[in-house]
């Protein structure tokens, strides 16, 4: 268990360094290009994932605040349950634990969640994101893969 919750921890201490890094060196909405497709950018979200729920009155905040608590609750929960071999569940699982902690800190402290890192070509632009919304969104897959494989396991269980 130690291992997965570290790796929360260090997701949730780079997320911190770069969001802080962010705040001291770049204005709210100022952007530096990078590469023709990559800029640095600060933005505050006050929604969930792709801003949504950002233009509400602010009862959303305290709302994705509670999931963002239940949630890594039961990360944590699961975590404890893991078998010590499933490393690939447990490399989920403490991605998406310190994403979601680095975000839940920003809305909990400031009351939205800093993104830096935007995509873009020419006129079209994927939304921009940050350490904990990249760590949240490879624990993602991980965990998808992690699924399939039992799954595929569970299966051919079953016909043997």
């Amino acid at each position: 268990m130690a291992k997965w919750v570290a790796l929360a921890g260090a997701v949730w201490v780079l997320d911190r360094v770069t969001k802080g890094i962010v705040n001291s060196t770049l204005a709210l909405g100022q952007e530096v290009p990078m590469l023709p497709v990559f800029s640095w950018v600060r933005l505050h979200n006050e929604g969930a994932a792709f801003s949504f729920l950002a233009t509400q009155s602010g009862w959303q905040r305290w709302m994705l605040v509670g999931l963002a608590i239940a949630f890594s609750i039961y990360l944590v929960i699961e975590i404890r349950r893991l078998p010590a071999s499933d490393k690939l569940t447990g490399w989920a699982y403490g991605f998406v634990l310190g994403g979601a902690l680095g975000n839940l800190w920003d809305r909990a402290v400031h009351g939205y969640v800093v993104d830096f890192a935007l995509a873009h070509y020419g006129d079209h632009y994927f939304p921009a994101f940050n350490v904990a919304d990249s760590a949240i969104s490879i624990g993602a897959v991980l965990w998808i893969a992690s699924m399939l494989r039992d799954s595929r396991r569970e299966r051919a269980a079953r016909t043997t």
